[in-house]
């Protein structure tokens, strides 16, 4: 009996040091994920990527789509890449995300045939997949992806696993201005999605995740998305 009971506390003490090392580590990971995007990193590449973000019944950019537009429209002028594509949204819908950020490029100032519409997604692995099609028909390889700053670690690295160059730019948002539970809030949701993406590249879990949001979203519940 003795012999079951150390066995017993080995194991517990074991199973008790993987949980706190899972929980350090998760907790250095949520950490990385609201610092990471405060440095810009542009360097000159193939193309601006602007990530898909919520568009206003009006049609407009909304609050994190117009910085991210905005932003990659004055990386174009200060001429760090020929080309932007915008991502997000339903394909073909004239209220996606990737062609309303592609019409307020256009109004200011981007060239029509400088712009690439990269809709058919609905979250960030999909805005990846469809981005990359259009840089690989190019033979593009390298990108400034410009985002929300605490969204920033997780597409480095979705581009990053899909072989693309990439030099991450965050919008003006100041991530210290952002109430803590929501900076909490984001920061745990982006690394859980990361850990996810490592278990499971191919996106199966990840997808079920964002189903998850929607559904809680669809269920009247107060859940934000970058």
């Amino acid at each position: 009996m003795k012999i079951l009971r150390g066995l017993a506390k080995t194991i517990a003490a074991f199973i008790t040091t993987v949980i706190l090392l899972a929980t350090v580590a998760f907790l250095i990971l949520c950490l990385s994920v609201d610092i990471y995007g405060r440095t810009d990193r542009v360097a000159p590449a193939d193309a601006i990527v602007i990530l898909g973000a919520s568009v206003l019944p009006s049609g407009e950019p909304g609050p994190d789509l117009m910085p991210r537009t905005e932003k990659a429209v004055s990386l174009y002028h200060a001429g760090y890449a020929p080309y932007l594509i915008c991502a997000g949204g339903i394909a073909g819908d004239p209220l996606s995300a990737a062609a309303v950020a592609c019409r307020k490029a256009e109004q200011l100032g981007v060239p029509w045939n400088a712009v690439f519409v990269a809709d058919g997604s609905n979250n960030t692995r999909e805005d990846v997949r469809r981005t990359t099609e259009i840089m690989r028909r190019q033979k593009w390889s390298q990108a400034i992806v410009v985002s929300h700053p605490m969204h920033l670690l997780r597409a480095r690295m979705l581009f990053d696993h899909a072989g693309v160059e990439t030099y991450s730019c965050p919008t003006s948002t100041d991530v210290s201005q952002i109430p803590f539970r929501w900076r909490a809030l984001y920061a745990v949701r982006e690394s859980g999605l990361i850990v996810l993406d490592l278990l499971y590249p191919e996106g199966e879990i990840a997808d079920w995740a964002y189903e998850i949001y929607y559904w809680l979203r669809d269920m009247g519940l107060d859940v934000r998305i970058l």
